[in-house]
């Protein structure tokens, strides 16, 4: 039987936790071992504090992000947030109001990215801190305000000390945000290998492309199907979306964007799979089988002779091999063809596709 994957929390819920704690221990004084505090769903969740400092005029508090079984570049990262009293409103960093409650300031400080394209859900200057975690933490920290009957206006700064560093393994700075991470997460828990987190960055990054007046995307399937895009088409870097294996919903995302046109750039195997109409195209949601895709070839109205050489292929990656061995480049441009077609079709429009090989260069564009 197979292990059960193990859910953990998000940047979001992790801020709000150390916000609350910093919170109250700067009410009390007292420095904290563990807080509690709601999740968008209204259950509750008690976590644990790594650091928690009380100061005469401001409290810290951190949680160490444990994202469970989910391969997340955050996962282990300390989340800081620092609450202080204003004094006659002044404020430090990069901070917004809290709308309907005017006792709370909430700031990025370091490791925290900033917003500078448009698209985003969070507006251009402001803090990289999304809408639902901005609402977790201001709920959590006013729990702590309302237990003592709290009027004082209050600042939190959220900050996360490798953020900087974290966010080169993210697709943060094409997506516009600089300096650091997006704090993040719509539930406050993260699900094992989420669909979630790659389509909300698909969408993110096409809103951004719209944003910036770009009627072309180009959709790849990893980094080395991307340069190879890239190295033909002159196109700015917003119109790059990474779409992974959600390919169905990247090119229906695509058209409820608004796109105009859409460039499909990938390898081999993934351009088999979408010439045969698999919508997802990560292996574990079904393993390409060689024979399948040899009939399909069939299908395409390859001859019974090259079929015959390729049977007992064991890989999409030996039917390339013995095609290109057989000088056979018509019927790449054919399997070429026919991804286009699903595409187009899935898409409702315009498409073009770059076969991409593992040195990046463009084998096949139709």
């Amino acid at each position: 039987m197979a292990k059960r994957l193990r859910s953990g929390y998000t940047t979001g819920a992790c801020a709000a936790a150390a916000a609350k704690g910093a919170t109250q221990a700067l009410l009390s004084g007292q420095a904290l071992a563990t807080v509690e505090i709601p999740l968008p769903d209204a259950s509750r969740v008690e976590f644990a504090l790594c650091r928690c400092v009380v100061a005469e005029q401001w409290a810290l508090a951190s949680v160490v992000k444990d994202a469970g079984d989910d391969l997340d570049v955050t996962n282990g990262a300390e989340i800081v947030a620092t609450a202080r009293r204003l004094d006659n409103h002044r404020i430090t960093g990069n901070c917004v109001p809290v709308k309907n409650d005017k006792r709370l300031i909430i700031c990025g400080g370091q490791g925290v990215g900033t917003v500078t394209k448009p698209g985003l859900a969070v507006p251009v200057g402001e803090p990289a801190i999304n809408p639902v975690p901005r609402r977790m933490i201001q709920e959590a920290v006013t729990e702590a305000l309302d237990q003592e009957n709290v009027t004082d206006r209050f600042e939190i700064v959220i900050s996360v000390p490798a953020g900087e560093e974290l966010a080169k393994k993210t697709l943060n700075q094409r997506l516009g945000i600089v300096s650091g991470l997006s704090i993040l997460g719509t539930t406050g828990i993260v699900h094992p290998v989420s669909a979630a987190a790659w389509t909300a960055t698909i969408e993110a990054s096409m809103a951004v492309a719209r944003a910036a007046g770009i009627t072309e995307v180009v959709l790849s399937t990893g980094r080395t199907s991307e340069r190879g895009a890239q190295q033909l088409l002159a196109l700015p870097e917003e119109a790059y979306a990474m779409m992974g294996d959600y390919l169905e919903f990247s090119l229906r995302a695509a058209a409820r964007q608004g796109f105009k046109k859409i460039h499909l750039a990938g390898m081999w195997a993934k351009v088999m799979k979408a010439a045969m109409g698999i919508p997802q195209t990560h292996v574990r949601h079904g393993a390409l089988e060689a024979a399948e895709a040899v009939r399909f070839l069939g299908t395409l109205g390859v001859q019974a002779e090259v079929l015959a050489n390729l049977a007992g292929v064991n890989t999409a990656r030996e039917i390339y091999t013995r095609l290109t061995g057989m000088d056979r480049q018509d019927i790449i441009a054919a399997v070429c063809g026919a991804a286009k077609e699903f595409a187009e079709q899935t898409s409702g429009l315009l498409v073009s596709v770059y076969l991409v090989e593992a040195n990046t260069k463009v084998v096949a564009n139709v």
